[in-house]
């Protein structure tokens, strides 16, 4: 006898007033849905704005009696409040003890880590199914490739081997709080030497590490070539997206395939500037994170960069999109194309819809997954695909 179907937790934050919004529109009638945060003044305001009734829920993520409160409340938790390794730990240890549903934002390798040695085994035990990165971390890529591997088993067509996914073209903004979450990953990796080794093993989320196939080297840190006619070159989301997409091809007993080989890059065109449009591009993500790591140019960079709780305008908002292309090779030698795309800002319109869609999955809909830390695709899977339809995004897988 919960009170609530889904709290929005974070909801006065830049990305939780978008998924609020989102909310207003798309949930169904009688959904009953509260925002959470640690200021009732904050909360109540917003709530009138948006002229709702919906109740709040005030915790703050440093009291774990609150949070165990919240979460008992209420069928399932969306929660915008990062850096999560900051402060999503707590949240997510008192859902998994209350057999609450938990999605989240992050983009935060190592707290996903933390949060499976944490809490996977309680959250199995209370049904909590706890996702992490219901955003453009990381549904674009989980879904894309769990589509693919669907196609290629119905036409009986082999497992998957070469898969890399492209980021075709991309329009949006940056956010103080995606900073924020980065400043905090490059502090834990430059610190600690065992998690900077974590966070450069491409397996570092799989649930039996020791059982993963010996594929020879695979990196993140993809180097200028072309695929299909395009110039590509790293993709900054590539080492979170990568680990999430391999996580759920372990937590699925393999069903990709065990010579499933998985790589994200980012498209710069098939002329002549590509190759220029990568290099620059290449050096820029290197400046940034050499920058943040050393206090004289983090210093600087503080200055410039985006602070918490500031995003882009409106105006780019909704004039951002997004389109992604996973091409796979199977064992049998099929070739699929999926296409995942979207209106909107990639990182805050379109991931407000993403994780709006995310919660009300987890607290309304029958899913045949059993609790844990899972994946978009092994938690929601084909009930999230089809609600992101409904709501405008294009998922599309063809065979080549």
């Amino acid at each position: 006898m919960r009170s609530h179907d889904l709290v929005l937790y974070g909801a006065t934050g830049f990305v939780g007033k978008l998924t609020a919004a989102h909310l207003a529109r798309s949930a169904p009638a009688g959904a009953r849905i509260a925002l959470g945060g640690r200021s009732r003044e904050r909360l109540e305001g917003f709530r009138d704005s948006l002229g709702l009734d919906w109740p709040v829920v005030v915790a703050d993520s440093s009291d774990p009696e609150a949070l165990r409160s919240l979460a008992e409340s209420t069928t399932a938790v969306a929660t915008t409040v990062g850096p999560y390794a900051r402060y999503g730990l707590p949240l997510v240890a008192a859902c998994a003890a209350a057999g609450t549903h938990y999605a989240d934002l992050t983009g935060e390798a190592l707290f996903v880590r933390d949060a499976i040695d944490a809490s996977h085994d309680a959250a199995v035990a209370s049904g909590a199914r706890i996702v992490a990165s219901c955003g453009f971390d990381s549904v674009p890529s989980d879904l894309g490739v769990l589509l693919t591997a669907e196609a290629a088993r119905a036409d009986g067509a082999g497992q998957l081997t070469d898969t890399t996914l492209v980021l075709v073209s991309a329009r949006g903004g940056v956010s103080g709080g995606t900073v924020d979450s980065l400043r905090g990953i490059v502090d834990v990796i430059s610190a600690d030497a065992d998690k900077r080794k974590a966070a450069a093993d491409p397996y570092s989320l799989s649930p039996d590490r020791s059982a993963e196939p010996d594929l020879g080297r695979q990196s993140d840190a993809a180097g200028i070539g072309r695929v299909d006619g395009r110039w590509t070159g790293p993709f900054f989301m590539a080492p979170h997206n990568t680990r999430i997409v391999r996580r759920s091809n372990a937590l699925q007993d393999w069903v990709y395939g065990r010579t499933f080989r998985y790589r994200e890059l980012m498209a710069f065109g098939r002329g002549p500037a590509g190759p220029v449009l990568a290099a620059a591009t290449t050096a820029g993500i290197a400046a940034v994170g050499f920058g943040l790591a050393l206090p004289p140019t983090r210093a600087l960079l503080d200055r410039v960069l985006p602070k918490p709780g500031e995003g882009p305008s409106v105006a780019t908002q909704q004039g951002g999109h997004f389109r992604v292309e996973v091409t796979a090779t199977t064992t049998s030698g099929a070739r699929y194309r999926t296409t995942v795309a979207a209106q909107g800002d990639p990182g805050y319109a379109a991931t407000a819809v993403m994780l709006g869609e995310s919660g009300l999955c987890l607290a309304l809909d029958e899913l045949s997954s059993g609790g844990g830390v899972l994946t978009p695709a092994t938690a929601m899977g084909d009930r999230l695909v089809d609600r992101l339809r409904t709501a405008g995004f294009t998922l599309r897988t063809e065979r080549l």
